[in-house]
């Protein structure tokens, strides 16, 4: 029982420290071939986001709009790719408990 316990509580810890890092990590995503850049934190927060002048055509407003939503759409994706990466092997549980 108690290496049961023990093996939660490194389960918890490891858990704890992929949080931190999904939390502290920053993905950039790209649209347009990368003339527009958002980057997110593991949370989701967009923190930057970077417009190529190139696109920027008043007459065609609709086609900035769209690469800014691929971006961050790019971006988010990377972000929840890392954490079910960071959060993919402590999915498993504790061995021999189901549940768990």
């Amino acid at each position: 029982m108690s290496q049961l316990l023990a093996q939660a509580q490194q389960m918890q810890q490891q858990l704890m420290a992929a949080q931190q890092q999904i939390a502290e990590a920053q993905v950039t995503g790209q649209a347009g071939g990368g003339l527009v850049s958002a980057t997110v934190k593991g949370t989701g927060e967009l923190v930057a986001l970077e417009i190529d002048p190139k696109v920027v055509d008043p007459d065609d407003v609709e086609t900035l709009q769209d690469l800014v939503i691929g971006a961050v759409a790019d971006a988010s994706n990377k972000a929840q790719e890392l954490a079910a990466d960071k959060l993919g092997p402590l999915a498993g549980g504790l061995p021999g408990l189901p549940g768990f």
